[in-house]
Parts: structure tokens; sequence; C-alpha cells
């Protein structure tokens, strides 16, 4: 199977790919093209189709289609300019080559998951942890498979999953180095931070924004989890109950980054600093990952800077 991270400008590609979306758009002068998204789990690739000829059969968003097209590079991004169009056969592609996944081993992540949230001591806590990520079976399996984003940052299935575990062992180190900080409150905050998400977003291939999703947002969404279960757990204590509600309302730190609140807690401050860290980073990750083997990749409008590749000694880039 040709991927799209294996395409090159020039190459002539004849593939199957998911059509992520489909537009019909109108040129300036007029005529009429489309323009698609095209997926594999390599991937996400603009693809354009200027002629809407015979060699167009019809087909929607979220078909596989085999596609016959040629390679170019627009703005320094891949694009397909597509000749030919027909939906695919459920015998021409694998499902699993078309959803992209993390790189970790689920089941091993997921363990050292429910290691946090046993060493969690508070009872009440502790009893809010045993319900979402051992009692749950729906929650658990939405969470090992769910993205943490449609796109930019662990924008995969499994990537709510490495992302909780990221953050909640950078919350580990923080309550460890700074002991203002209550470790029960900030770890069960860290765990339960985007638990929202396996409601904001589907499931794949499509990982597009919910009904819920689109009105609410995760944010919302986690704390209403996340209160009613306190609800249910007998004698939770209030100003925990609330604490705790807090630091997932404010964990994206910023109004303007979606946050109802801003932090007031010191755990809540230590929350949103793990979580704009590994976001960031895998983000970075990310960009590195898919630009060419070259040291200066181009510019990044996520980072507002062209981006460089360290220079490893005895790792350099011929």
């Amino acid at each position: 199977m040709q991927f799209i991270n294996s395409i090159h400008e020039g190459d002539r590609v004849s593939a199957v790919f998911l059509c992520k979306s489909k537009q019909s758009l109108k040129t300036k002068a007029g005529k009429t093209y489309y323009s698609l998204q095209l997926q594999d789990k390599t991937g996400i690739a603009d693809g354009k189709v200027w002629d809407l000829g015979p060699g167009i059969e019809d087909f929607d968003s979220m078909d596989f289609i085999q596609i016959e097209a040629q390679a170019t590079m627009y703005q320094r991004a891949l694009q397909l300019n597509i000749r030919r169009i027909r939906r695919a056969d459920d015998s021409e592609y694998n499902m699993a080559d078309y959803i992209p996944s993390t790189r970790f081993n689920v089941g091993d992540m997921y363990k050292e998951i429910l290691q946090y949230a046993d060493s969690v001591e508070e009872k009440h806590l502790h009893a809010l942890l045993q319900h979402f990520f051992v009692e749950d079976k729906t929650f658990i399996n939405a969470f090992k498979t769910h993205s943490a984003a449609k796109t930019i940052h662990h924008g995969f299935a499994g990537g709510l999953l490495e992302h909780t575990l990221s953050v909640t062992r950078l919350c580990d180190f923080y309550a460890k180095h700074y002991d203002m900080l209550s470790r029960d409150l900030l770890i069960t905050a860290a765990l339960c931070h985007d638990i929202g998400k396996t409601k904001e977003l589907s499931r794949f291939p499509a990982n597009d924004y919910t009904d819920e999703g689109q009105l609410l947002g995760h944010i919302v969404i986690g704390a209403r989890m996340v209160d009613d279960e306190c609800g249910r757990i007998e004698g939770f204590p209030e100003t925990l109950r609330n604490e705790l509600v807090h630091c997932i309302l404010a964990h994206h730190g910023e109004l303007e980054y979606g946050s109802p609140k801003k932090p007031a807690l010191a755990e809540a401050l230590a929350l949103n600093l793990a979580d704009n860290a590994d976001a960031r980073l895998e983000t970075m990750r990310e960009f590195l990952s898919g630009g060419k083997n070259t040291e200066w990749l181009g510019y990044s409008r996520i980072f507002e800077s062209n981006i460089r590749r360290t220079e490893v000694p005895g790792d350099r880039h011929e």
C-alpha cells in the first residue's frame, strides 16, 4: 500500500484512502471543483479534483476511495491532484491501515493508569477513580480508543489514553517536587481532566465533534461527568468536590483557550502547566515526524515560527 507519509512531490499515486471530508467549491472563474481531505494511518493529505469529468465517480465523505493522482507541493504541504476516483470495494482495504494509532502499547499504558488511580489514598477520590477506570466498562473502552483531539495533538486512536498518562506522570513529578500540592487531588484531576473527550468526539474513523461536543465542549462535559459521580458517592466532601471540578474547569488556563475559569488553586495551576506542556511537545513531535528529512522544516502556524531540527552530534542530516 502507498501510505501518505511515503508520497513525495512528483509521484504518481494509485491507492485507496479514507475521504475524511469533501467540499464542492468554485474557482475564481466559476468552475466547480472538489477539495478533499484524504487520510490513512500515517497522516492526512489535501486532495483536489479540478476536472469533474467521467473519471470521477460518485462518492461521499467517509467513503473509502480508490484514486489516481499526481503529487505536488502547495505552500509546503503535500497536495494530490486527482484525475480518477471510484468507491473502493471492501476487499481493497484494511480498516487498520486508515486509523492513526498511538505508538505505545495500550494495555501497558492502561495498567499504569490503574496504578496511579489505586495510589490515591483519599477514600472519596479513590472511589471516584474506581468507578471510571475499573467499573464503567463503556467508559473504559471509549477512553482507551478515543483520540485527544480532532487535529493538532494526539489526534489518533489511543491518543486520549497516551495524553492522560503523560499529564499524570508530570503531575506526579510536580507533587513530589512542590510540597504545597495535594497529590491525591492533583492525580485525580490529571486522570479525569479530559474524560469529556469521550463524548465530545466520535469514534474513528470519523473522529469528529458530536452535537454535545459542539454545544458544550469537553471541559464542561468532563466537569459534569465528575460532578455527577461525586454526587453518587456517599459523604463526598463538598469542598473537595468543588476543588476537583474547579481543576477540570480551569485546566486550559486562560479564558481565551476555552477554560470557563482561570486556575485559583495550586493544583489547578499544576494541571494546566502539565496539560499544556504535553500538548505542545507532542504537537512539536508530530510536526518534526511529519516533515522531510531536512534541518529546516518550514513555518508552523501553531508555533508561529520556522521550525528547525536539533543538530545532535552523530545524528546529522545529510
